[in-house]
């Protein structure tokens, strides 16, 4: 997947995570294949390989309900298309309320899913221990669960994306930092790394919480922000967790691996703007009061290992996509906050259907940087973690 450096290339594509190297698949898909792809790490470096895996159709927005049916779908296909095992399982996602007003929010949401077609169902408490059990239900006023959510194993999805890429005819290039990008005009762009040059005619900034960085050098401000976001696994348990189960009040999510770990996150404040991948005892304190509340079974459990990776924060909660403003033939694919990973499928998918010619989806329209300066859009309201 590394060689040398090609000295031209019609794409070149900034960020090996999830989207960069779903959308060089795609485009290699329809025949684009002279296409870079440059890493300044290594694959799984950033936040594709330090998420929780989820995938779910349960959004407060139609536009986010909608792609992601569609993203479970390709999900479900992934393994015979692509040939590797992302072991997906859809037990479904569990979310908890434990106020009046999350019930009223929880209540709006599942119904404008259910109009869209996705199976979601209000819970009272006294049922949800039907689904989990072992939940301690105690201050927990409403939920909501759809069984058609689920969980995938993060590495093979992108180590699935790289190798058919590369078979396509994509150059995939790692350890490979952008430096600077030169404007040239229609004649393109020329991108110094620290292996070489490269001319290409366009250029995509799939960099996630390292985008505003790359825009910066065509002179674009982008409104997204890194955000570090923590997560853990447990020693192994005997597997008694289907669904993935969230508490909205909180951000605290777990489920349960196919080894039986427990994997779980939290959200913890944290007012630095840059990307931070250290882990913080403070996160291990919230997250275990929170948990041992809900699951009093997981008090003597043991922490295998404990990480972080950053989130991609954009003011809204809705990604900045399409191409920048004064500078054309540079593509933004950023700012998805905690769901790029499974939204990348859907969106990689369009993506290359529109470079390559095709209908270009209402998406690429509602979610552009100039939304910011008097567009705005319904926020997106379903971020956890």
């Amino acid at each position: 997947m590394t060689g040398t450096l090609p000295a031209e290339a019609e794409t070149v594509i900034i960020g090996g995570g999830i989207m960069g190297l779903g959308i060089a698949y795609e485009l290699a898909r329809r025949g684009r294949s002279d296409v870079v792809v440059l890493e300044r790490s290594y694959l799984a470096s950033g936040a594709s390989g330090r998420n929780g895996g989820g995938v779910r159709m349960q959004w407060s927005t139609e536009m986010n309900i909608r792609l992601m049916q569609e993203s479970i779908e390709i999900c479900r296909a992934f393994a015979s298309e692509m040939g590797i095992n992302i072991w997906l399982r859809q037990g479904g996602y569990l979310f908890l309320a434990r106020t009046e007003a999350e019930r009223a929010r929880m209540e709006r949401n599942v119904a404008l899913q259910q109009r869209c077609g996705v199976p979601t169902e209000m819970i009272e408490p006294r049922h949800i221990r039907r689904i989990v059990p072992e939940l301690n239900t105690d201050g927990i006023v409403a939920a909501c669960y759809n069984p058609r959510d689920g969980i995938v194993f993060p590495w093979p999805f992108l180590w699935g994306y790289a190798a058919r890429a590369a078979e396509l005819g994509v150059s995939l290039h790692l350890y490979t930092a952008v430096t600077a990008i030169e404007h040239l005009g229609p004649r393109g762009f020329l991108v110094h790394t620290s292996k070489g040059l490269v001319r290409a005619e366009r250029v995509i900034n799939a960099a996630g919480a390292w985008s505003p960085e790359v825009a910066r050098m065509v002179g674009i401000q982008l409104p997204n922000y890194p955000h570090r976001h923590e997560i853990l696994s447990t020693e192994p348990l005997k597997p008694f967790l289907r669904p993935m189960v969230s508490v909205l009040q909180s951000g605290l999510y777990f489920s349960q691996s196919m080894r039986g770990e427990i994997v779980t996150g939290i959200t913890v404040p944290d007012e630095a703007r840059q990307v931070r991948l250290g882990s913080r005892l403070l996160f291990l304190e919230l997250l275990a009061r929170e948990i041992v509340r809900l699951v009093p079974q997981f008090a003597g459990v043991k922490v295998l290992r404990q990480w972080a990776g950053p989130y991609d924060i954009s003011p809204d909660g809705h990604p900045i996509l399409g191409e920048a403003p004064g500078v054309p033939g540079f593509y933004l694919c950023c700012g998805f906050v905690g769901h790029g990973f499974m939204m990348a499928p859907v969106v990689a998918r369009y993506y290359a259907e529109w470079l390559c010619g095709g209908p270009r989806h209402p998406i690429f329209d509602r979610c552009t940087l100039s939304r910011f300066s008097g567009s705005p859009i319904d926020p997106e309201e379903m971020i956890i973690g």
